[in-house]
């Protein structure tokens, strides 16, 4: 009992102890969950902003992110249910937590059923579905920056032992009963380096969307960016879920993206949102 509470004291006055933005009592609000909140903010503000700039409806493009959003996360939730039915129906209100549940395969079929539920809306009310890619396309990248970020904080998706000057050590048992993150072992700051990659995207987008050529284009470049990137930096990740599906999906990007790109040597004039789009409906 007294070590508990000596381990208590270490963990209450231990400035690494980044697992937890705040506490309040027994309530606990996890410094990932806050910056993910924000992350997903920052996004639609994003978002909300490049879709004006573009001309397209900001009301339709609001609407078609919410239903997209709340489709993945839906979809993940019943996806975590359906694969631990067992002991869901032991706990029913386990699905509200899942903290430590992290099948690879969810998050990829979730974000899919997100990103054809966006699809679908656009199509049923006429949105430009290029147009609309190409807003997103940064927006999701300055996101994905900022859970990056919440990630290194909160010792989650940690990289692999490093002997490098900026290696980082956690000390959190928190950490460790969370993300199973190592502690007292130097580790490549992996979480940072796909940050930094996620901002240089978001910066190519954002210089680039004076420069459009054709619906797509943006769209293309992040596509392209992180198809190469994600191969690269798996190289430091400890945990790279399935590495052949990652690789796949890599390879898929870089193709997707390339085609997009390619668009602008059939489709040399420029392009503005108001151009008729062949996708909608």
């Amino acid at each position: 009992m007294r070590a508990a509470r000596v381990h208590e004291a270490r963990d209450a006055a231990d400035p690494e102890v980044y697992p937890r933005l705040v506490q309040f009592g027994h309530v606990v609000i996890p410094t990932y969950g806050a910056l993910t909140a924000l992350a997903l903010v920052a996004s639609l503000a994003a978002a909300m902003h490049f879709a004006r700039h573009l001309s397209l409806d900001a009301n339709k493009v609001w609407t078609l992110l919410v239903t997209a959003i709340l489709t993945a996360l839906v979809g993940a939730r019943m996806l975590t249910v359906l694969t631990h039915f067992a002991a869901f129906r032991q706990h029913p209100f386990w699905v509200f937590g899942l903290t430590s549940v992290r099948d690879w395969w969810i998050a990829p079929v979730s974000a899919a059923l997100g990103i054809a539920a966006g699809i679908l809306y656009a199509l049923a009310y006429g949105l430009p579905v290029f147009s609309v890619a190409d807003a997103l396309a940064p927006a999701t990248a300055f996101g994905l920056a900022i859970n990056r970020i919440g990630a290194f904080l909160a010792g989650m998706d940690f990289g692999t032992p490093a002997a490098v000057p900026w290696a980082v050590t956690y000390t959190s048992r928190i950490a460790a009963l969370w993300y199973r993150t190592p502690l007292d072992i130097p580790l490549h700051p992996v979480q940072i380096y796909e940050a930094v990659v996620w901002l240089g995207v978001f910066g190519l987008l954002a210089w680039r969307l004076q420069r459009r050529h054709h619906h797509g284009e943006l769209a293309g470049v992040g596509l392209f960016s992180s198809g190469l990137a994600n191969p690269i930096l798996s190289l430091w990740q400890s945990e790279p879920g399935h590495p052949a599906f990652s690789l796949v999906l890599s390879v898929a990007a870089v193709l997707v993206g390339a085609v997009l790109l390619l668009e602008r040597s059939a489709k040399p004039r420029r392009y503005t949102a108001s151009d008729e789009n062949p996708f909608a409906g």
